[in-house]
């Protein structure tokens, strides 16, 4: 068995629902999760149909590359919506089976395991994919923690030289989860130097990117600001999306992975070893979801009314920031976290996933302790409901 096995820590949502067993809710509410990041916007239409109108595809054994009409798709969306030279479909674009899979699998393509303590930087509070990844690739995990203090970015200063030289991959998330943070041109440029410096490869994990609340101020990618600040090729620079936030599909399991081309060449070799080739169906569902963008614009539209009705609400009881991207808010607790979500099931059925439990312990604090997650996944009325909830609770707690 592979020793690493026992380096996993457990899942967030096992960890919540140890918590909330034996927890019996106030049966004069209906349940309301808002704890995991699922979309809950209904599937398109013209998604489902381009579905159904390719089953013949699944006759066939579909290539681990993907189809060239699907590679063309997402090359021009990716160009277009980062303001890129065109993307070569062929080199520097990959179909993936959404981004998660992949960003698994991109550490055990990148990580010598028989170099000397391989590190792996990624953000704290992050998404246990990059830890699991790391871990089982044989390497260690060093975390940046993203706090109030520093806006909820990437500092890499809060680590020492000795772990630099050492780092050979970095996952990035943004817009960040949980805190919608959206890293700046400068930012991504400090990260370049230390890329540069120190010779790792970045991940840029863009899975929220389509979900924002400005059109005039859409989020910064890694290739946009590669781009911009004219490093050509995107030298050990891959990013990560995926349909399943942007079109309300995630059970499709589709996206792609996109960036330099030497490591997407090595990274499509372990690939056709890896089982991981997008059926034709999704294939062409898939192609036409990239290709659309009035179902994605009714989407950012649906997320911005919710956050306008939620966000006052909260406000009359405790602060909330809006994030800059993304469908999360990341909210303070007046208690523990944990018992905080404990209660809030208790007494008003609303379930959120505890701060901590996307967190570790580095550099002396859990940056996600005394913090709650909240996805605004469900439809506006639901989500009304549940922040009316939040607040009648904060109520109580501060009367306490």
């Amino acid at each position: 068995m592979n020793p690493n096995i026992a380096r996993l820590q457990p899942y967030p949502f096992q960890e919540l629902a140890a918590l909330l067993k034996g927890v019996v809710p106030e049966p004069g509410f209906e349940p309301i999760r808002l704890s995991i990041g699922e979309p809950k916007h209904p599937t398109p239409q013209f998604i489902k149909d381009a579905v159904t109108a390719a089953l013949d595809g699944l006759a066939s054994y579909p290539l681990t590359i993907g189809g060239e009409d699907l590679r063309a798709a997402i090359a021009e969306w990716a160009s277009v919506r980062y303001s890129l030279p065109p993307l070569d479909p062929a080199t520097q674009v990959l179909p993936v089976l959404g981004s998660r899979e992949a960003l698994f699998a991109f550490a055990q393509l990148v990580i010598d395991s028989g170099a000397k303590a391989p590190a792996v930087v990624m953000p704290n509070p992050f998404y246990q994919i990059y830890e699991g990844a790391t871990l089982l690739a044989g390497a260690t995990p060093h975390f940046i923690n993203a706090t109030a203090d520093n806006r909820f970015g990437f500092s890499p200063q809060q680590l020492p030289v000795a772990v630099w030289k050492r780092t050979q991959l970095v996952y990035v998330c943004s817009p960040g989860n949980p805190s919608g943070r959206v890293l700046s041109l400068d930012e991504w440029k400090e990260l370049f130097d230390y890329s540069d410096r120190y010779g790792f490869v970045i991940a840029s994990d863009e899975c929220y990117s389509e979900i924002y609340f400005d059109d005039a101020d859409r989020p910064i990618g890694a290739l946009e600001a590669a781009h911009r600040l004219g490093r050509t090729g995107y030298e050990r620079l891959v990013v990560f999306s995926s349909l399943s936030k942007r079109s309300n599909v995630p059970g499709m399991r589709s996206g792609f992975v996109a960036g330099d081309a030497a490591i997407l060449a090595k990274f499509l070799h372990y690939r056709t070893y890896h089982g991981s080739a997008m059926s034709l169906a999704v294939q062409a569902a898939s192609a036409a979801a990239w290709r659309d963008e009035a179902h994605v614009a009714e989407n950012r539209r649906l997320y911005c009314e919710k956050f306008a009705k939620v966000v006052p609400l909260l406000s009359e009881v405790t602060e909330v920031e809006m994030p800059d991207a993304g469908f999360y808010l990341w909210l303070r607790t007046p208690v523990a976290d944990t018992e905080f979500a404990k209660r809030l099931v208790q007494l008003y059925n609303v379930t959120v996933l505890p701060g901590s439990y996307l967190g570790r312990e580095a550099h002396g604090v859990n940056p996600g302790a005394n913090r709650v997650r909240i996805a605004l996944v469900s439809p506006v009325a639901e989500c009304m409901e549940a922040a009316g909830r939040l607040r009648d609770f904060f109520e109580e707690l501060g009367k306490g």
